[in-house]
């Protein structure tokens, strides 16, 4: 049986401010994950 979408965690990217959510490659290791794609890591600003 299928999951509902609605019922995933979410997480604001640290590049580019908007909400991502959970996705099953990030399931290992969710609590490390800060950006929402490739493009926000590659491009994360520089404090």
């Amino acid at each position: 049986m299928a999951h509902k979408k609605v019922n995933l965690p979410e997480k604001i990217c640290k590049t580019c401010g908007l909400p991502f959510a959970w996705r099953k490659k990030w399931e290992k290791n969710w609590n490390e994950v800060i950006y929402c794609s490739e493009k926000c890591r590659r491009n994360k600003k520089q404090d």
